[in-house]
């Protein structure tokens, strides 16, 4: 009979040593540890985030009680709570950021590989842009400015569409505006991304065009434009108006920019929604219906905060909340990952809840991914517990 290391250990070879080791390095993660190092830190906010346990009192006492089983999770012994609380407050943030895209690079190549009927007909990379605040309270985390009398921080979010995967994310204060991040963010050429109405900015629309970089947001009631050219709208469709337009305030630009405005009814809601975008060969209903697929990023939000530790902290400095914050990411990619690799219909909060049940299980991963319900296999030297019988005097 084949024997299996824990589902936990399973999960832990998806981040190679010799990969990881290398990020501590360039990091400078180590420089003063005293025996605790940076993978055991790995290790104990993994268990916090996947293991569900709410304090440092939890993640050290539930390794501790797993101690006979923690070897072979490259952990030699569980870290005591002042330990871990240290080594959150003063291990930079950054090296849980570059585990992240590492993983995240790991998740998309899965993506690619399951495939699968896309939503889409055009090739084109499709993200969603979008941002959550995290509420915090302002006297313990004095950093995190957001109102006078309240604390918070911002998560700043890039989702691919491909797989619904976590691209790329910035953590911020509260105050820090989306539109700011946004402008510090690079996307390849002929990608189409899609935001709401926060991110309106014409000059930033104009650079984006610039740069060859396709955008679908809602567009705003006060907005001052000029109509230059109708379009024809599709028989039998709720597109009411598909016109193209120019901005008053871009008028100055050495170049001229044209947007398409288009309106759709939607039934739902008994409203018309308005659009803007740069493409000027998507149909009007493809339009509409890339900007309703941006409620994926909203879903994941929910998703994350509903299923992960993102809303109570472990400590009150920067660093710390940086470095639970990541690593709540880093574990969302796994179970992400393990959903695109399943032929089993997991949703993300059945898989979250019965993963939690099942880290410190010895038995194949991957033959649980697919068939959850199957009773594990008896091990060598096990024998099945038959009722005895019992002699009465």
């Amino acid at each position: 009979m084949k024997r299996f290391c824990s589902i936990f250990s399973q999960l832990l070879e998806l981040f190679p040593r010799v990969e990881f080791e290398q990020a501590v390095r360039e990091h400078k993660a180590e420089r003063h540890a005293r025996g605790f190092n940076s993978w055991t830190q790995l290790v104990a906010m993994l268990f916090c985030q996947l293991g569900r346990a709410h304090s440092l009192r939890e993640i050290c006492g539930g390794l501790a009680s797993c101690e006979g089983k923690l070897k072979h999770l490259g952990v030699m012994k569980s870290p005591k709570k002042s330990t871990l609380a240290y080594a959150n407050e003063h291990r930079p943030w950054q090296l849980y950021s570059a585990v992240f895209h590492h993983m995240f690079d790991k998740a998309q190549a899965m993506a690619q590989q399951k495939g699968g009927k896309k939503k889409f007909r055009f090739k084109n990379k499709l993200v969603s842009l979008d941002s959550s605040v995290i509420d915090l309270c302002l006297s313990l985390y004095d950093w995190a400015k957001f109102r006078r009398t309240k604390g918070a921080v911002k998560l700043h979010l890039l989702l691919d569409h491909d797989g619904y995967l976590p691209s790329f994310a910035v953590i911020t204060d509260g105050k820090k505006s989306d539109i700011t991040v946004a402008r510090t963010m690079k996307f390849e050429r002929g990608t189409v991304l899609v935001m709401d109405r926060g991110y309106n900015d014409y000059d930033w629309f104009a650079e984006l065009s610039d740069q060859g970089v396709f955008f679908v947001t809602r567009m705003k009631t006060n907005a001052d434009f000029e109509v230059v050219g109708k379009r024809t709208v599709p028989e039998k469709s709720n597109v009411c108006c598909d016109e193209d337009i120019f901005f008053y305030s871009l008028a100055a630009a050495d170049k001229t920019y044209f947007f398409r405005r288009i309106e759709v009814w939607d039934e739902a809601k008994q409203e018309t929604l308005v659009f803007l975008t740069n493409n000027m060969q998507f149909g009007a209903t493809t339009i509409a219906a890339i900007y309703k697929d941006r409620w994926q990023v909203e879903l994941f939000f929910k998703a994350i905060k509903q299923n992960l530790k993102i809303k109570t902290f472990l400590g009150t400095s920067a660093n710390a909340v940086h470095t639970q914050i990541w690593t709540a990411l880093i574990a969302m990619l796994i179970v992400k990952f393990l959903q695109l690799k399943s032929s089993f219909g997991w949703s993300l909060s059945n898989l979250i809840a019965l993963l939690r049940h099942q880290l410190f299980v010895y038995r194949d991963l991957d033959a649980w991914l697919n068939d959850p319900f199957q009773a594990p296999p008896v091990l060598d030297g096990v024998h099945d517990n038959a009722q005895l019988a019992m002699s009465w005097a």
